[in-house]
Order: structure tokens, then C-alpha cells, then sequence
């Protein structure tokens, strides 16, 4: 920009001058201050498409880890057969089972599942593995006894919870922790250990674990005991549990007495 000739010599001209060197030193910090709103803005745009394209690969990932998960829960672990499935006929002792959650008693529940009632035991002997879809017991102590449809000579069990990602809460800290597993006879007097095991919520949410297998004993009930969860103070929650293992011959005495236990625990 060039300066335009003061009107006249002298005060006046002076001031003119003064005047045309403050317009363009302003303009000049215009242009400059402009050019920096831009370089910003261009900066602001690649950084909207990289979080665009993270947030966009985060989803394919969660529904990666979803399909997994129901491809899991659909063929099982390595295809060992399931004999705590309730389609199969096995049934929740209720009698040595612990009680379920209440969830009216939460701050939580009273804001969202006010409408609610918990699911019953017997949710974890179903495939449906969806967000929600678990069985919640009381603190981080508890244990469910499993009906099988037949004496099994038990190899592994299965137990799944769901990934962190999928979850409602953002976390995964009502999921089991320590647990045993162990065969009980029908009147629940004596219980034979068949492991100690850990659920770890940084590896796969199916996850199975071998038996105790030199017993060669069949039995007709497994009990899960869950002696701690991963750090929620009030409920854990178990989405399912599978129990695989090899049919034992069933004596003619046991066949009449363990078939009515079914129809003694409908309802």
C-alpha cells in the first residue's frame, strides 16, 4: 500500500502520515491474523476427519467383537457339547443357589431399572449373551447349583461374561474373578473339587477351563462358587455357563429319583 501525499506541509502533514502508517500496520495485522484462522481451521478439519476415522474403525471393531462373541456363543468352545443348556433339559437347583440382586435397593436402579426385575438364574443355562442378559447375585460371594439332564463324567467348564466395549456400564467389573467348580450329590452333602479357577476379563469373554479328570466320577449337579468379582461392591453378574463332559451309565435306583428334579424346580 502506498502512502497517499499529505495534504500539506507542516502539523497536518504529519499527522496524515502518522495516520496512513497506523491504517496500514492494522491492515497488515488483519491480513496476518486471518491467515493464522485459517491455518487453525485447517488444522481443526484434519483433526475432525482423524477422530472421524478412529471413531469409525472403534466401531467396526466392536461389531467384530460382537460377531465373534455370538459365533462363540452359537458353536461353543472347540465344539465340546453343552450339558447346561435349559433347551436340553437342565434345570437351577434353586434351593442352593443364591438369591438374586434386587436391584431396587441401588441409587442405579432407582434413576434407570425401576421397571426391572432381575433375570432368574436360569438365564445363564441360555445362549442369549446380550448386554444385560445376565444373572446378578448379591456382592461379590455367591454360587448356583446346575441340574444336568444326565449323569456326566465333567472334562471343562465354560464361563462367559461380555467385553468391556459392549458394556452398558463402560465396565466389567461385576464379572466373576476366583471361582471353584465342584460336583455335589443330590442331597448336597458331600461335594467333590474339581478346580480352582480365574476369570480374566483382559482375555476372551469365553473362556473355558479344564477338570479334574483322573476321578472318572459322573455327577448329576455342578456347583459354581464365585468367591470374587473384579471390584463392583454390590452384585456379579454371570451371563452364562456351560459344562462339557462325557454321559456316565445311570443306575436303575438314580434314574427315577434324579428324573422328577426338573418338574421340582419349574417355578
Amino acid at each position: 500500500m502506498e502512502l497517499l501525499s499529505p495534504p500539506s506541509l507542516g502539523a497536518r502533514g504529519r499527522r496524515w502520515a502518522a495516520l496512513q502508517r497506523l491504517l496500514l500496520a492494522v491492515c497488515r495485522d488483519l491480513v496476518s491474523l486471518l491467515a493464522e484462522q485459517v491455518t487453525r481451521m485447517q488444522l481443526l478439519k484434519d483433526e475432525v476427519s482423524r477422530l472421524n476415522a478412529e471413531t469409525g474403525s472403534m466401531k467396526q471393531e466392536v461389531q467384530q467383537m460382537r460377531e465373534a462373541l455370538f459365533d462363540e456363543t452359537r458353536e461353543g468352545p472347540v465344539h465340546l457339547p453343552d450339558w447346561a443348556l435349559k433347551t436340553s433339559g437342565a434345570t437351577i437347583d434353586l434351593q442352593r443357589t443364591s438369591s438374586s440382586y434386587a436391584w431396587e435397593e441401588s441409587w442405579l436402579c432407582r434413576a434407570f431399572w425401576c421397571f426391572y426385575s432381575p433375570n432368574p438364574p436360569d438365564t445363564i443355562l441360555q445362549p442369549d449373551v446380550s448386554p444385560g442378559q445376565c444373572w446378578p447375585f448379591q456382592g461379590s460371594q455367591g454360587q448356583v447349583v446346575i441340574w444336568l439332564p444326565a449323569r456326566i463324567q465333567p472334562t471343562a467348564i465354560t464361563v462367559q461374561h461380555i467385553y468391556k466395549a459392549v458394556s452398558p456400564s463402560g465396565t466389567v467389573s461385576s464379572a466373576p474373578r476366583d471361582f471353584t467348580v465342584s460336583g455335589v450329590d443330590e442331597e448336597g452333602e458331600e461335594e467333590t473339587l474339581l478346580g480352582t479357577f480365574t476369570y480374566d476379563v483382559g482375555k476372551e469373554a469365553l473362556q473355558t477351563f479344564p477338570l479334574k479328570e483322573e476321578l472318572s466320577r459322573a455327577f448329576q449337579y455342578i456347583k459354581l462358587f464365585v468367591q470374587s468379582n473384579w471390584g463392583n461392591p454390590e452384585y456379579t453378574c454371570i451371563y452364562r455357563v456351560q459344562v462339557h463332559g462325557k454321559v456316565a451309565s445311570q443306575t436303575s435306583s438314580q434314574e427315577p429319583r434324579d428324573s422328577l428334579r426338573p418338574l421340582l424346580n419349574k417355578n
